[in-house]
């Protein structure tokens, strides 16, 4: 698995599709990810360089990096690339296959099961990754990653939400199965308008 995930985020974002994140009693079979190239990659939280906050994602690939967004929301990514260089998948969105019951009760507010785990935010609440999983090792942490078998059919486009040239279509670096229901429907960043 070292082998795979040490490779670029684009090359291991589209392998992670149909693999399984299990996290306790609830396992989720990945269906969408959103490929992140570091200082390279203007949608990238390590685009400025190293700091606290990333400082994760650069060092050795197989690990989370989990961050908030928007000052509520957990997100989580797997680390790629060789140490020292920061590359990273976002998961973006995936399927409960276990442990239903209990990503039910985290996840109250959904409406039918497609929706417990559509979206990163969404995601890892479902699985219950939390803030404090950041830099877990996912060959022998609480959070664990199982590859799955490699997705025969994956569609790609432009990330979702992000702002600015990162986002564009010069950077179709968004991975799903397509036609699976979990997969979260495509935003493109809308800006803030100002009042007054």
């Amino acid at each position: 698995m070292l082998d795979l995930l040490s490779r670029p985020a684009t090359e291991v974002a589209p392998r992670l599709l149909g693999s399984i994140l299990e996290v306790g009693p609830v396992s989720l079979r990945i269906t969408e990810v959103e490929a992140y190239l570091g200082e390279m990659d203007p949608g990238s939280h390590a685009f400025r360089g190293r700091g606290h906050r990333n400082a994760v994602m650069y060092g050795p690939p197989g690990h989370l990096y989990t961050y908030f967004t928007y000052g509520m929301h957990v997100c989580a990514n797997v680390v790629c690339s060789p140490e020292g260089t920061a590359s990273g998948v976002l998961l973006r969105a995936g399927e409960i296959v276990d442990g239903i019951e209990v990503a039910r009760e985290r996840r109250l507010s959904s409406k039918r099961d497609t929706d417990l785990a559509q979206g990163p935010a969404r995601l890892c609440v479902a699985l219950g990754i939390e803030l404090g999983d950041n830099g877990t090792d996912l060959i022998s942490g609480r959070v664990r990653l199982h590859l799955g078998e490699s997705e025969a059919v994956v569609e790609q486009g432009p990330r979702t939400g992000v702002s600015g040239p990162g986002g564009s279509a010069d950077y179709p670096w968004r991975y799903w199965i397509p036609g699976d229901p979990t997969v979260s429907p495509y935003k493109p960043h809308a800006p803030k308008r100002r009042t007054g």
